[in-house]
């Protein structure tokens, strides 16, 4: 878990972006296959003009939704505190 995925998840929030601005800091968050439509452009956004610290937490959770399109059945998952 990269330490700036929190701070990543408020700015999205500031920002109202719908997915990763709702992300639940104290629940589990889990995203399908298909809501990576949407969640990969926010990150894409987001990396754009990011400090060096939250451009490397985009990278990670990029690196993680590529997983979860490679294969059936596989959920990116936040977990809550």
């Amino acid at each position: 878990m990269h330490p700036a995925i929190a701070a990543l998840c408020a700015r999205a929030a500031r920002q109202n972006l719908p997915l990763l601005g709702c992300v639940d800091p104290y629940d589990d968050t889990v995203f399908n296959r298909s809501q990576l439509a949407v969640l990969v452009p926010e990150l894409r956004d987001l990396a754009d003009g990011s400090p060096t610290d939250e451009a490397g937490a985009v990278h990670e959770i990029l690196a993680l939704t590529a997983q979860v399109e490679r294969k059936a059945h596989r959920y990116l998952v936040f977990n809550g505190d």
